[in-house]
């Protein structure tokens, strides 16, 4: 809503679980699984509150590890307390964190080659649009698919 609205930063971390919360109900549908998702503070987001609302699993695009410059301020313990099956799609040039600053934990990592915050690669990167999206869905329908084996 925020970027709807023309802000270039999220509000509070606070502010945004309780949006979410107000939303949650409307994805629920009776004997469908839903997987909470978002992208930067969305990720967030999702992860924070996915065992509270009952998601089967977590899609973080872009996750926010840190602010840009400042790996002193992580934001693993987020990530690692989704407690449900997680998938982070991470540009491999993040300024929010690369995908070799991600600690171990219980949950999978597919990096976007070259891509930044928002997937975007440089030309110099010789890949094409269309190369960067099938990264990101195929990733994703693999993960997706394994939530029901």
């Amino acid at each position: 809503p925020w970027r709807v609205a023309g802000k270039r930063v999220a509000p509070a971390p606070r502010t945004l679980d309780v949006g979410w919360r107000g939303v949650w109900p409307l994805l629920e549908k009776p004997g469908l699984p839903v997987v909470s998702g978002g992208r930067s503070a969305g990720a967030r987001v999702a992860c924070r509150t996915a065992q509270e609302l009952g998601a089967v699993g977590v899609l973080a695009l872009s996750f926010p590890l840190h602010p840009p410059g400042r790996p002193e301020k992580s934001r693993a313990e987020e990530l690692l307390g989704a407690g449900v099956p997680t998938l982070v799609v991470q540009g491999g040039n993040d300024p929010f964190g690369k995908p070799e600053e991600f600690p171990d934990g219980a949950y999978e990592l597919v990096e976007v080659p070259y891509g930044d915050h928002g997937f975007a690669v440089p030309k110099r990167a010789g890949m094409q649009e269309t190369e960067v999206v099938g990264i990101i869905t195929d990733a994703v329908a693999a993960w997706a698919r394994g939530l029901r084996e």
